[in-house]
Order: structure tokens, then C-alpha cells, then sequence
């Protein structure tokens, strides 16, 4: 069984599509471990995006999700990673998969609705950013 850390961004929050997206994951078959609203504070939202420090949009990402509040989530379940990625679409919405999250509610490549983790090594990473082990249910 896989885990990963999905985020709902702040351009999803703002039109209340969180719980549409959640609904859709659930839909797969994937089990809801952990859910929590927060504000991204700038330490979190640099280490979360680390990866693009370098990158001439990281400035840009940063205040992005720290613009206001988002949800938080684990979902776990066989192949977890992959299903979640295909459920979301390509990160640019306009190159993204009719029917997909982002094809369907992605407004560009940064206010693209969501996040979801690429690998088990990196769900891992961020999955601990977001939660702590008591955080997380597992039934």
C-alpha cells in the first residue's frame, strides 16, 4: 500500500473545491488517512517546494500558497502515487486529459487546483511536513 500527500491550492479553495477533488480521489477506491486546513507559512511552503529553489518561479510558488489557506491530505492505497496522478492531470492544465482535476478545474500551470507526490521517496518527505504519525489514522 502507498501513500501520498495531496494538497488542495489555494485557486481550488478559493472557488470551495476541496471537497469535490477529496470526493473524487475517494471515488478510486483510496483511503482518507489525514486531513487538516491550514495557512502554509513561508518556512513550510520553501521547504515543500526546495526542489525549485533555483527556479525562476520558486518566488512565485511561495507566495502562492502561502496567499491563504489550503487543505492538507493522505491518501493511502494500492499504487496510491500513480492512481492520484492520473486523477489530477497533467500539471499544465491545458496539456492535462479531458475529465481529469486539472483539465477540469486548473486555471494555469501554477494555479493548477492541486499537488500530489511524484514518488514514495517524496510522499514520504512530504507527507512529514504536513503531518505528524499521530495525525495520521490508519483503519
Amino acid at each position: 500500500m502507498e501513500r501520498s500527500l495531496v494538497l488542495i491550492k489555494p485557486d481550488a479553495m478559493e472557488r470551495g473545491l476541496g471537497g469535490t477533488i477529496i470526493g473524487r480521489l475517494q471515488q478510486q477506491g483510496l483511503k482518507l488517512l489525514a486531513l487538516k486546513l491550514l495557512h502554509v507559512d513561508e518556512d513550510l511552503a520553501k521547504r515543500h517546494y526546495a526542489i525549485h529553489r533555483d527556479k525562476p518561479f520558486f518566488n512565485d510558488l511561495v507566495e502562492y500558497i502561502t496567499s491563504m489557506p489550503i487543505i492538507a491530505c493522505v491518501f493511502e492505497g494500492e499504487g496510491a502515487i500513480d492512481l492520484i496522478r492520473r486523477v489530477m492531470g497533467a500539471t499544465d492544465p491545458a496539456k492535462a486529459e479531458a475529465g481529469t482535476v486539472r483539465a477540469d478545474f486548473g486555471l494555469d500551470i501554477q494555479r493548477n487546483a492541486t499537488h500530489a507526490s511524484d514518488s514514495e521517496e517524496n510522499a514520504r518527505k512530504e507527507i512529514g511536513l504536513f503531518f505528524t504519525d499521530d495525525e495520521i489514522f490508519d483503519y
